[in-house]
């Protein structure tokens, strides 16, 4: 028997409405009567007691709804299991936006200049607290990201963690704009356009945080426009047509080239933590390991 009969009815039980587990389940409410309809049939039993405003698990529903729970449970170990058979021999590799484009290329370069034959990579970008879920739910085998200030979304235990230089965020403006002294107050950079990433995103909470520190809040710009590609965010800055708070490394190359002008803000902590993530419990593959050791390399040299 196919275990959506058994979701189905687990489902309806928990909800106590057959419309209401159908949404749950993303199919027609007539679908998950006809589920149900199939399991009275082949057990032969009326598992569902109608006669009420909800459903509830009659005495023959209740054995079956605790015995498919533990199916459904031994179903998504024996998941869990294969997917890890199927990272064993391969790089799950996941990092902020920020580091993949200020650190991840040259990383790379180095790893396949001494892996040539490694196969299976798989790198995705993605914000914090979507890479620890990951994580966990054993999706990367090592991943890095940039911390917000005092917010930590794992705990202490569940992951080897091995300590990056912090990564420095700051505030970016094209010369064009004269804003020129390296230090300011958050008052003159109020009257600017203020580009960012969406409200989710690490950078978005760090500057949010940085900002309630003083009594402040990112409204107070002369606009606050909102933007998910760092790419277009640095250009529209390059272009002149507003400020940036972000990873120093990812505009390191416009700094150096004076095509963007840092500035730090007085009452601001401009360090982000930065961490590199492994499974706690597992012991990487030979592969993964070899990519650990770059980026840790990277960092030293």
């Amino acid at each position: 028997m196919e275990t959506v009969y058994l979701k189905t009815l687990v489902e309806t039980v928990a909800t106590g409405n057959l419309s209401r587990a159908a949404d749950g389940l993303c199919i027609t409410p007539s679908t998950a009567s006809r589920r149900i309809k199939f399991l009275e049939d082949h057990y032969g039993y009326s598992l569902l007691d109608r006669t009420g405003s909800a459903l509830v698990p009659t005495e023959a529903g209740k054995l079956v709804v605790d015995k498919a729970a533990a199916i459904l449970a031994l179903e998504n170990d024996l998941l869990t299991g294969l997917k890890n058979m199927e990272q064993c021999d391969g790089i799950f590799f996941c990092c902020t936006n920020s580091f993949g484009i200020a650190h991840l290329p040259q990383i790379f370069a180095e790893f396949m200049a001494s892996n040539p034959d490694t196969a299976k990579l798989k790198f995705n970008f993605d914000q914090p607290d979507n890479i620890v879920k990951g994580l966990r739910e054993c999706c990367y085998n090592l991943a890095v990201f940039e911390h917000c200030i005092h917010c930590e979304c794992f705990g202490s235990d569940e992951f080897t963690t091995y300590s990056l230089p912090n990564d420095e965020a700051v505030f970016v403006s094209s010369p064009a704009l004269s804003i020129n002294a390296p230090k300011l107050t958050v008052d003159e950079l109020f009257k600017y356009n203020l580009y960012g990433q969406n409200e989710g995103s690490c950078a978005s909470k760090f500057l949010a945080t940085n900002l309630r520190s003083l009594g402040r809040s990112v409204t107070e710009f002369n606009n606050h426009i909102i933007v998910d590609d760092l790419h277009m965010i640095i250009n529209a800055v390059l272009a002149g047509n507003g400020i940036a708070c972000i990873s120093k490394g990812v505009v390191e190359k416009h700094l150096n080239s004076g095509r963007l002008v840092q500035h730090h803000v007085d009452g601001f902590v401009h360090a982000r933590k930065r961490t590199l993530f492994t499974d706690l419990s597992k012991k990487l593959n030979p592969s993964t390991e070899s990519l650990k050791k770059c980026i840790l390399d990277y960092f030293q040299s």
